[in-house]
């Protein structure tokens, strides 16, 4: 029988976790597991180990054992899914959740289904990552200046988190935005739903927020006071999931374009 679940520490490629990691249970747990990490390492460890969501443990080890046809050989990472990336990133790209096939499966976020081949191979066209796909956990993509996080850790049924289970993962992204602040100069929102549950997050992390609440669009910006002296630049992007790139609402150009003002905003320079 397939397993539901990878088991920390059992030699998966870049898990951040062991079998001592500590493993929060419930929303005290993880209140209490973030906020006491002691570093970013030691925090996506905590992230990727966290049963604290009854519902969302279920559906997210039950996509990992019947899985899809097409990856019915393959194992499934089947849990949380932590930020990746650079620990000082110029660049923070946030969606709401990882999805059941793609990082449910690969242990990645963005990776593995079709919205982040149109996801990765424009961070590529524009000089924030290594390689033009990124499929599986072991295939060499490396992030640029740039790291990728959600406010939902786990793959929810039919893609949509439920007010408190996003309430419950938010001590993730909080703790997650604190150690990177002071290096993140632009973050690139991918959708509405991640855009609406960021917020709150950020706010929670010490960024002074504009009143009152920009509106998601694409293209849509705000500028952010950080909790230090600097600052950091939102900017609303839809989301190149596959309804929105078959109908072109979302194109190459567009999302090129995104990516290209997060980079020269961030002072990153442009591809050689």
């Amino acid at each position: 029988m397939n397993a539901p679940f990878v088991p920390p520490g059992s030699g998966w490629p870049g898990d951040p976790a062991t079998a001592d990691t500590p493993v929060a249970s419930s929303p005290p747990d993880v209140l209490r597991l973030a906020a006491g990490a002691p570093s970013l390492s030691s925090l996506v460890a905590r992230q990727s180990v966290c049963r604290a969501c009854p519902r969302l443990v279920e559906w997210r080890e039950q996509v990992a054992v019947e899985r899809r046809r097409a990856f019915a050989d393959e194992e499934y990472w089947g849990r949380p899914v932590p930020g990746w990336g650079d620990e000082d990133p110029r660049v923070l790209i946030i969606g709401l959740a990882p999805a059941a096939h793609g990082g449910n499966r690969t242990g990645r976020i963005f990776t593995g289904d079709r919205s982040g081949d149109w996801l990765f191979a424009s961070l590529y066209r524009v000089g924030l990552a290594a390689q033009p796909t990124s499929v599986h956990a072991s295939d060499g993509q490396r992030l640029l200046h740039t790291r990728v996080a959600a406010p939902v850790r786990c793959a929810p049924p039919a893609n949509k988190p439920t007010p408190s289970e996003r309430a419950t993962c938010a001590p993730w992204l909080v703790k997650e935005l604190e150690f990177i602040a002071p290096s993140v100069r632009s973050i690139v929102v991918l959708g509405g739903w991640g855009w609406q549950a960021l917020w709150p997050a950020l706010k929670s992390a010490g960024y002074a927020m504009p009143t009152p609440r920009t509106a998601f669009g694409h293209g849509v910006e705000a500028e952010l006071t950080g909790p230090g002296d600097g600052t950091a630049l939102l900017i609303g992007c839809y989301h190149p999931s596959q309804q929105n790139t078959f109908t072109g609402r979302v194109t190459e150009a567009m999302l090129d374009t995104i990516f290209t003002r997060a980079r020269s905003y961030a002072g990153l320079p442009a591809p050689s």
